[in-house]
């Protein structure tokens, strides 16, 4: 049956910084389909807070403390989810961090963190996890691109080298582990209204301006709409996709000269 493609249930997946934004709808999701989600933060707080918006959401998150660039400490997190909810079928590296700084004011240790958390931080993560999935016989890996996998812009240097890595990284993580049953992909969400975007969507900021005009669907992206993506991509409907980036991005980098009202004829 089609509705079984899409049931997670039984499986366990890990959501790295699920405790907001695109990572919780993404957790949400996933726990709407069947899946037991696990989320990681470094701050305990976060994870509390999160935990209970799981669960209003009547999902029960499992949660616990662990840094991803630390590859110790992303063992010792993992040895815990195994051992303690089940071996990960599902993993998706969503934990992320930007700096929006020129160039030439950059220091070397903010582009080196933003490397850290967006590059090394998936493939320490993948390198834990990929063993259990080899010996279960399958697995999906999702990672967290972006649009600035493929291009750059004004003050996202770090940022945009650490996704354009990612993407590469997604590709050579498919072509080593895809003999192995395990699909290995990535998401390149557009602009998601978030609360992180939330400053330059409302009072009339200019940039909420240029992404209205230039994304052939006329809107920003909502949580939910990456969410769904990586439903897919964790499903049974996705058995023969590999190293592919799904952009969820309303169609803006299918047409970057779009501007609204000039194209609409």
């Amino acid at each position: 049956m089609i509705q079984e493609l899409f049931d997670l249930s039984g499986k366990v997946a890990l959501i790295t910084g699920g405790t907001h934004g695109i990572g919780m709808a993404i957790g949400k999701t996933l726990g709407k389909a069947g899946a037991k989600i696990c989320i990681n933060d470094i701050d305990e707080a976060k994870l509390a807070t999160a935990k209970e918006e799981y669960a209003a959401a009547g999902i029960d998150a499992y949660t616990l403390v662990f840094n991803v660039t630390d590859e110790a400490d992303v063992d010792a997190g993992i040895s815990k989810i195994e051992n303690e909810v089940g071996p990960i079928d599902i993993l998706v590296n969503n934990a992320g961090i930007i700096k929006r700084v020129p160039i030439l004011d950059m220091p070397v240790a903010d582009y080196k963190m933003v490397i850290d958390v967006d590059l090394i931080a998936p493939f320490i993560v993948g390198k834990r996890v990929a063993p259990g999935m080899i010996q279960k016989g399958g697995g999906k890996i999702i990672n967290m691109c972006s649009m600035m996998s493929i291009y750059g812009r004004n003050s996202v240097s770090a940022y945009a080298s650490a996704k354009g890595g990612l993407k590469l990284l997604t590709a050579n993580m498919c072509c080593e582990w895809a003999k192995h049953n395990i699909q290995v992909n990535g998401i390149g969400p557009g602009y998601i209204a978030t609360t992180q975007t939330e400053p330059i969507r409302v009072g009339g900021h200019p940039f909420n301006d240029l992404v209205m005009t230039r994304t052939p669907a006329g809107r920003w992206g909502e949580p939910e709409d990456v969410g769904n993506a990586a439903l897919f991509l964790a499903s049974k409907a996705t058995e023969f996709v590999n190293g592919h980036i799904l952009y969820v991005d309303g169609g803006i980098l299918a047409n970057f000269g779009y501007v609204k009202g000039e194209n609409d004829l």
